[in-house]
């Protein structure tokens, strides 16, 4: 499933998963491209650690049903498919479980793994179609079967002038989402420091709302 959308409530922030898919194991697996490696422009702390725990939270909540007991959750991956090198280690692979600090033989045995694909790593073991993939994502060499499969889809999906109408028409829609998600996010934002006290223009610089949305909202609040 492509572009999938989790929704906890209208407070909380929700994603859009790039790419799920479910094997006939019963494990789930969450793709994403990264392309960039950002940062919060406030705390200027690198988003990529965060965002994935914040993604298996929610990956989790969509596959757990009410009532369900927790061992019914399936085995997830979710997979950062990143064009740089987050720790600047040169692995191909970063693979991340969580292990007792006391004892690093002890994993906890939650079935939760991350994982970033570092296209620019220089060692490590991976399969032939992974490696001859980060060469197409870094320099689009196509030298395999697996690539050549790759980069014609690409191309047939170029000359599709349904898909690249279809394509355009969600890229609008996702910015749209995105804006408003932000925005209620904001307004979520300003409530809580609105009844902490702070003043309309400190407000106004932490959500970037115009003061007049501020000050409405703090008049709902009185």
């Amino acid at each position: 499933e492509a572009e999938k959308s989790l929704e906890p409530d209208y407070t909380r922030r929700g994603i859009r998963l790039d790419i799920i898919v479910e094997d006939d194991k019963n494990t789930h697996y969450n793709l994403e491209m990264q392309v960039k490696n950002n940062k919060n422009p406030h705390t200027k702390a690198f988003v990529l650690p965060k965002r994935s725990r914040y993604y298996q939270a929610l990956l989790d909540i969509d596959l757990l049903q009410q009532g369900q007991e927790y061992d019914l959750l399936p085995p997830t991956y979710v997979i950062f498919i990143c064009v740089f090198d987050f720790f600047a280690k040169g692995n191909y692979v970063y693979t991340f479980k969580k292990r007792c600090l006391e004892n690093l033989e002890l994993e906890l045995q939650d079935e939760a793994t991350t994982m970033l694909l570092n296209t620019k790593g220089t060692h490590g073991d991976i399969s032939k179609d992974i490696k001859s993939f980060y060469d197409y994502v870094n320099n689009h060499i196509v030298n395999s079967d697996f690539t050549k499969q790759i980069d014609d889809e690409i191309s047939y999906l170029k000359l599709d002038t349904k898909v690249r109408r279809e394509y355009m028409l969600m890229e609008a829609r996702l910015l749209d989402e995105r804006r408003e998600g932000e925005a209620k996010a904001n307004i979520a934002t300003a409530k809580r420091l609105i009844s902490m006290g702070l003043s309309v223009q400190d407000i106004a610089k932490a959500t970037t709302l115009p003061i007049e949305k501020i000050e409405e909202l703090k008049a709902e609040q009185v």
